[in-house]
């Protein structure tokens, strides 16, 4: 099993940039929390953007009509 991560940087101007990889839904909860928290107590605004070096994260399901 892969290690979630979260990598939080300090910028020169002072802003903090945070970058995901993909959370496990064991962890996205808690994931999402932590960056309410740090958003909360630093303050100011907040923008969040997907990462346009990965893949969108897409399901494929097959019912049972399919696989006849």
């Amino acid at each position: 099993m892969r290690e979630d991560s979260i990598t939080v940087e300090i910028l020169e101007d002072g802003t903090i940039k945070v970058v995901t990889d993909p959370i496990s839904a064991a962890n996205h909860s808690n994931a999402e929390q932590f960056l309410q928290f740090m958003a909360r107590l630093a303050g100011g605004d907040t923008t969040r953007s997907r990462r346009k070096d990965r893949a969108v994260h897409t399901h494929h399901h097959t019912t049972q009509e399919n696989k006849q």
